[in-house]
C-alpha cells in the first residue's frame, strides 16, 4: 500500500465509487471531494457523504455554483431535457469545463493537505463523447496543474480504457461489487441503485452490468 495520501473526485455514482474502492487498497490515507454545483438532484451529494461515512473517508463538499450560472444544460437545468447530441454532436448532459474545475480545485486541496494523488473516475470508452473525459486532456491538465504550483501531483484514472463490464468486473474484484450495485446514485432522474432503467446512463449501466454478470457465469461454469 502507498503511504501517501490522496483524494478522490467524489459524486457518489458507479465510476468514482468503484475508484473510491480502488484508492481505499492502494493508499494509506484517503479523502473524497465533492463538488455541489446545484447539480440537478441534491440527492447526489447525500449519496456521496452518505457513503464516505459508511466506508470511513473523510468528505468534503466544495461549493461550485459559479458553474451552474455558467453552463446551462440538463444537469444544471430541469426544464432541459436529457437528450443525446445531435449528428455526432454532445449531448445536452455536457457541463462544459466541469473536470477541467474539479480535477483544478480537487488539486488544490490536496495542495493544502499534502495529498499528492488525485483519482477521478473519468472513462474513454464508455462515454458520451465528453471532451474532458478523455486521456489526453487528463494528461495536459497534469502537466499544468504541476508546473502551476511546482509540485509532483499525479491525477490518477484508472477506468480510463475500462467498458462499463469491465468496471462492474473491477468493483467486483476490490469486493465492491455489491456496495456499487445497491448504494450509488448513477441515474439522471436521481433513481439509487438501478435506477429509472429509461435515461443514458442508466442504460449504459445496465448494458454493462449485464454483460459482466454473463461473463461471470460462463467463467464458473467452465471451473
Amino acid at each position: 500500500m502507498n503511504k501517501e495520501k490522496c483524494i478522490v473526485v467524489f459524486s457518489g455514482g458507479q465510476d468514482s465509487t468503484t475508484c473510491l474502492f480502488w484508492a481505499l487498497r492502494r493508499f494509506k490515507e484517503v479523502e473524497t471531494v465533492t463538488f455541489n454545483y446545484n447539480q440537478r438532484h441534491a440527492e447526489e451529494i447525500e449519496v456521496a457523504e452518505e457513503i464516505a461515512a459508511e466506508l470511513g473517508v473523510k468528505h468534503t463538499v466544495l461549493d461550485m455554483s459559479l458553474l451552474n450560472q455558467l453552463a446551462p444544460n440538463a444537469l444544471t437545468r430541469d426544464d432541459i431535457a436529457v437528450e443525446d447530441g445531435e449528428d455526432g454532436g454532445l449531448p445536452s448532459t455536457f457541463v462544459p469545463g466541469r473536470n477541467l474545475i474539479f480535477l483544478s480545485f480537487a488539486t488544490i486541496m490536496g495542495y493544502q493537505i499534502d495529498a499528492k494523488h488525485i483519482v477521478t473516475g473519468v472513462c474513454e470508452t464508455d462515454f458520451s463523447g465528453y471532451p474532458d473525459c478523455r486521456d489526453d486532456f487528463v494528461k495536459s491538465l497534469n502537466v499544468t496543474l504541476n508546473l502551476s504550483m511546482d509540485e509532483k501531483f499525479v491525477i490518477h484514472t484508472p477506468l480510463m480504457w475500462l467498458d462499463k463490464a469491465e468496471t462492474w468486473e473491477l468493483a467486483d474484484e476490490l469486493g465492491g461489487f455489491d456496495y456499487v450495485r445497491e448504494k450509488t446514485l448513477t441515474c439522471y432522474n436521481g433513481v439509487r441503485g438501478s435506477g429509472c432503467g429509461e435515461c443514458p446512463a442508466c442504460q449504459l449501466r445496465q448494458r454493462g452490468l449485464q454483460a459482466y454478470l454473463e461473463k461471470r457465469e460462463e467463467v464458473r461454469a467452465d471451473v
